[in-house]
This record gives C-alpha cells, structure tokens and sequence, in this order.
C-alpha cells in the first residue's frame, strides 16, 4: 500500500488517493478465491475442490476482483489513516480510481476528520442563576410522593372506581378481527391514569373480579393511521380489583421509611435534600447557558458525519427510554404514529448544539493543558460506585479508565468558564407565559446538549439519559435498624 496524495477539502474532510499494490492484492485474490470456490461449479470437480487457474480459466481472471477489493481496501484504508496521523470522525466515501487489474488498484476515498477549532471568549461570561428558594409546599409534595411510593395495592371484592387498579385481559377487534398492538394479559390498569384510549378506562370502571365485557370505543382523528377514527370492540375479563391503602404521615411512617424517630426529622432531612437538588440544578442550568456562548462562539467546519452520528446516539437513547418502559420500539412507533426517519431528522438541531459543546469543551482542555492524574480516576471511580450503589471492582469492569479521566478532565474544563464567570439575576417570566414541562408522547430526545463529549458506543454504568441526575422524587431517606420497637417495620410493596 502506498499513498499517493492527502488533501485537505472543505467541511474538515480529507481525500485520500491510495494504491494497493500486485503484491497485497494478490494475497487479497488468495483469500477471495479461497471465500468464493465452494460457490462456484466447475464440471469434473467436487465444490470447493476446483484450482483458482482452473476457475479463472474458466469465468476469466476477474472472476474474483471484486471480492479481492472488498477484502483488501479496509486494511489498505486502516494503513493509510495510520500513516498520515488522521483522527477520522465517520465512514469514508470511496471510489475507485481506473481500471482493477493483477498489478492492484487505486482508490479515492474521501473521509471526515476531527476539526480544526478556534475558541472565541469562555472566560469571564455572564449567564443567569437561579437563586433556591424551598417551601413548605415542596416537602409536603416530597413527602407525599415518599407515602405513594410506600402505598400498597389490596386486593377488594368490589366494583372497581377511579384510583383503582383493575388487573385485565383485553383484546381489540376491528370489524370483528384482532388487531396489531391490541392485545394484552393481566394488565395492570390504573383507573383514571389515562394511559388508553379515552373511554376505555371509564367503562372498565364499574367490573369486579371475574367480570367480562365487551368495550365500545372509537379512536381519536389523530391516532395511529390504521385506527384512526375507527370503531373497535375491545373484549375484557378483570381478573382482580385492587385498591390503594396510603400509609399515615406520623412519627410511626417516619420510623418505618427512614433513619429518623420524627416526622419533623424527617421533613428536615427532605428540605435539605430538596435544596442541594435544586442548588445542584441551578448550577447545572447555570453551567449550561454558559458552555452555550462558549459553543455559539467557536469557529470550526463541521463534518456532516459527526452531526448525523450524534443524531443516532440520541435516537439510540431513545430507543433505551421506550425500551426501559416495557414497550417495543416498533410497537411504540406504531401507537404514536412517530416515523424513524422523521425523529432522525428532527435530532439534527440539537446533536449540531451537542457536537459544538464537545468540541469546546474539548478545546479548553487543549488550552488549558487539563490533565487527570491515576489518583484523580481512581477517585472518580470511588465516587460512581456511590452514586450507583456498586462495587468498585464491578464499576471499573464496566466503564474503561480512559472515559473516566475523559470525565474528570471535562468537569474540569467546565469549572475554568463556570468560576471565572458572574451569575445574574433571571428575568422574571409571568407564571401564565412559562412552558409546560410535560413531554410529548414520542418527542425527539436529547433536545438539551449534554456538556460532556462522548465516546462511541462505549458502555457505561451511567444513567441512559446522559448528563441527567435521578428524578428528585426517587431520592428516599436512608432507612436504619430500628432500636425503639419491638416489632419489626412492615416492608413497603
């Protein structure tokens, strides 16, 4: 192999001109001949026992060129990004270039590589923060979601009614025959969750255990295009009725779920845990507004691979989501009438915002001169095996040293912009104009850059989400031995 040219061209690609010589394509030859002979039937001999010159004598001796390019072009490619020390970011365009002959071929190959980048301004920035406030209203709200989450479901001999679960089998019938998607066994349906189709929960409402009955319902204009509008009959057995049985919010609840003897103990604990969760957030958000000037102001030719590949990465995180919900992915493309092609398409925008965050983020390394030391990962990975109730040894198993160090240097070289930088006071927005948080069935994810750069496809212990911490409501008190009762806590279902 030998290079003949490297360019530079627009949008940070580089052209390659590579030739692989007689003596690599021969080998390469060998191996196709070798791939290809028990395909080929050559009177007089088994399959597969038939000499290449025999079948080249016989199909010509390009019989086997094509497979003897596809055979010898990753390697020669490989050599060539090697030789010239390029940091490619995406697969190559190729083409060959003349005629493929016994003496080899020449190809072009045409391949995005890691830009060129120029920072403009990251020290010294302004961005708002928010300035924590918590009251009364928010540890009563986390403290009811600690008492939903300790609610047992019982089991009733009644009709069921709204906040009932009704455990199900139901099957959906369109002109008197089952439909994709419309069936389920012992399902769990919360009565007034709104998580079927409208109508269907209010005449589950009203059945008990050992009930069947056949459901009229038609769907919305905007649902999916095959039930559109469409009247269907769901048939129904209920199987059981459960009922919620909410624990007392008193010291007695407080012993039971936490470390602490008092309610007020308890709610004491949950004001400052609501705190540093929104302390946390503000400087995130804070962190956030400010790594996007810092992004808006670099220059750099982006290579549409390093878009497009980051757009996959969120869909590919996507899929995890609705995975992690226990719905199929095609089953859930089909229920929200969401296209693939159009969530890929609708992920452009924000992997574009997250692609120049990672390229800042990686050039304030670069001119900063951060570095992480063995101790600095070491301390890392002290850290995340906290954070995810994991095993140290376990941790390092799943995420490489390399990422973890890539991790420290990053929140390093946010902390240069973030503590050279001066907080302002948000506008205030009229509670009637703020935007609802509740997220669209189906809607593209990711739509906020995370901060940190990426690696490809590597696994990690971290959260599918990336760059998101757990929901404030998941955080529960640290339970411990209980020393001033004789009976034992009951275990929350």
């Amino acid at each position: 192999m030998s290079v003949k040219s490297c360019e530079k061209i627009e949008k940070s690609q580089v052209e390659l001109t590579v030739e692989v010589e007689a003596q690599e394509f021969e080998a390469a030859l060998e191996k196709a001949y070798r791939k290809m002979r028990g395909k080929i039937n050559v009177p007089g001999f088994r399959p597969g026992k038939a000499p290449r010159k025999i079948i080249e004598g016989m199909y010509g001796v390009e019989v086997f060129f094509d497979e003897a390019i596809n055979i010898a072009f990753p390697e020669a490619y490989e050599a060539a990004v090697k030789e010239k020390e390029l940091n490619v970011v995406g697969y190559p365009s190729v083409e060959l270039v003349g005629e493929c002959t016994r003496q080899g071929f020449t190809f072009k190959a045409v391949a995005p590589v890691y830009p060129e980048v120029t920072l403009g301004q990251y020290k010294g920035l302004s961005a708002p923060k928010e300035e924590v406030q918590v009251t009364a209203e928010d540890v009563d709200r986390r403290l009811q979601s600690l008492a939903d989450r300790n609610t047992r479901l019982v089991s009733v001999e009644r009709e069921a009614k709204e906040g009932d679960t009704a455990v199900i089998d139901f099957e959906g019938f369109l002109d008197g025959k089952p439909f994709d998607g419309g069936k389920g066994t012992s399902h769990s349906l919360e009565l007034g969750s709104h998580s079927f189709v409208p109508g269907f929960e209010e005449q589950v409402a009203g059945m008990k255990a050992g009930d069947e009955k056949d459901i009229d319902i038609t769907f919305p204009e905007d649902y999916h295009a095959d039930l559109a509008g469409k009247a269907v009959v769901f048939k129904v057995k209920c199987h059981e009725v459960k009922e919620k049985d909410v624990p007392t919010l008193d010291d007695e609840f407080a012993k039971d779920v936490s470390e602490f003897d008092t309610l007020d103990e308890l709610k004491a604990d949950l004001e400052k845990q609501i705190t540093e969760e929104r302390e946390k957030d503000a400087r995130r958000e804070f962190e956030d507004a400010l790594m996007e000037q810092v992004a808006q102001g670099l220059t750099a030719e982006i290579p549409d691979a390093m878009v497009e590949g980051q757009a996959r990465q969120f869909l590919e995180n996507f899929r995890t989501q609705v995975a992690q919900q226990g719905i199929p992915y095609d089953q859930y493309l089909q229920m929200t009438g969401l296209r693939e092609d159009k969530l890929l398409e609708d992920a452009k925008e924000p992997a574009l915002r997250q692609v120049k965050m990672d390229l800042a983020v990686m050039a304030i390394i670069k001119a900063e001169g951060i570095e992480a030391s063995g101790e600095d990962v070491e301390e890392e990975y002290k850290k995340l095996a906290e954070q995810f109730g994991m095993d140290l040894e376990m941790v390092k198993k799943y995420i490489q040293a390399d990422q973890v160090k890539d991790q420290v240097c990053s929140r390093r070289a946010i902390d240069v912009v973030a503590n050279s930088a001066t907080a302002t006071k948000p506008e205030e927005t009229p509670a009637e104009d703020k935007p609802a948080e509740e997220k669209t069935a189906g809607e593209a994810p990711e739509k906020k850059p995370a901060r940190k750069p990426r690696k490809k496809k590597t696994e990690t212990a971290e959260p599918a989400a990336e760059g998101a911490e757990p929901a404030a409501e998941e955080k529960k008190p640290v339970r411990k031995p209980r020393k001033k009762k004789t009976e034992e806590p009951k275990d929350a279902e």
